[in-house]
């Protein structure tokens, strides 16, 4: 009778077990394939999952591939990353330039650039094309999700996601709860977050959140000192990693975000809170007009070799 009983209670638990495996997150669509998507696709890839990653034509989605393909064959050459982890990377992305493809993904991730009218744009092409229970997130860094999400009809579905740039190897993500969003999509996006290993970070809508509103005031400043001739870029920069123990100094930094998404996060936070310290700086205005937006073009404050290493 005990024997009996113990079965019993095995086949309970496995079966809960079960049932919490078949809610997990397994298909995952990325919209936009640029720096942030590419990251994006390549943790997700890599934590097991299958990834849909959707660009607007073909040509741009070649490029993405090959940037992926570089991004990882680098690691691969400081053994980083071995050629059967880019292998079964890439086994689990499949490439698609029509957004029908995303219709049975259960989270789909917008990564594209910081325009709120384009991510409305997309997020309501989607809501006509998803599953009804699918979840939207942004990886919007500075916009409004409540504005987002009043643009459809799943507004308890959507939610910010703001991952940190290289992707796969900063171990934490914002999560952004807008007025609308349900816990059920919160504690749904909180395991999907620890399962692609992010420590998910639940911070209030508010412009810039947390990370982009505590940088973007050190970039700027580290470009006026820049700008007055304080100190070179690199021994700014160089004070501030071994002061401070950061990885990177801010105008190295600026230059992986890409110059003109740092400038358009500081045009956004001017214009939302109106505080001096997010007024963009001449120096950072006149480099994104020069178009040397950083690594992605081989120079900006700093200049790049073809591998994206800085030149010193």
């Amino acid at each position: 009778m005990q024997e009996e009983k113990l079965r019993l209670e095995d086949l309970l638990e496995s079966s809960q077990s079960s049932n919490v495996d078949d809610d997990r997150i397994n298909n995952v669509a990325i919209i936009g394939a640029g720096i942030m998507g590419q990251g994006i696709a390549q943790t997700v890839a890599g934590m097991g999952l299958e990834v849909i990653l959707v660009e607007i034509d073909a040509d741009k989605l070649e490029s993405a591939k090959a940037q992926l393909t570089e991004t990882i064959d680098r690691e691969i050459k400081r053994w980083a990353m071995t050629k059967s982890d880019k292998k079964a990377i890439f086994s689990r992305i499949k490439w698609e330039t029509d957004p029908n493809a995303v219709k049975d993904c259960e989270i789909i991730i917008e990564a594209v650039q910081e325009d709120f009218d384009l991510k409305v744009s997309i997020f309501k092409q989607l809501d006509k094309i998803a599953n009804a229970e699918a979840i939207f997130i942004s990886n919007t860094s500075t916009l409004s999700l409540t504005k987002i999400s009043e643009s459809i009809s799943r507004s308890s579905k959507v939610i910010g996601m703001h991952f940190l740039n290289p992707v796969p190897k900063i171990p934490m993500v914002e999560l952004v709860k807008s007025l609308h969003t349900s816990n059920e999509t919160v504690l749904k996006v909180k395991e999907f977050a620890s399962r692609i290993g992010k420590t998910p970070v639940e911070v209030y809508e508010y412009p810039g959140f947390i990370t982009t509103r505590a940088i973007v005031p050190l970039i700027n400043e580290a470009m006026h000192m820049l700008l007055e001739g304080i100190a070179t870029a690199k021994d700014i920069d160089t004070a501030l990693k071994l002061g401070y123990n950061f990885q990177y100094g801010p105008l190295e930094m600026a230059d992986a975000m890409g110059l003109d998404e740092v400038l358009t996060w500081m045009e956004t936070l001017y214009k939302t809170l109106g505080e001096p310290r997010y007024r963009p700086n001449p120096m950072i205005r006149k480099l994104v007009r020069e178009r040397k937006l950083g690594k992605k073009t081989g120079e900006g404050i700093f200049k790049y070799d073809e591998h994206g290493n800085k030149i010193n």
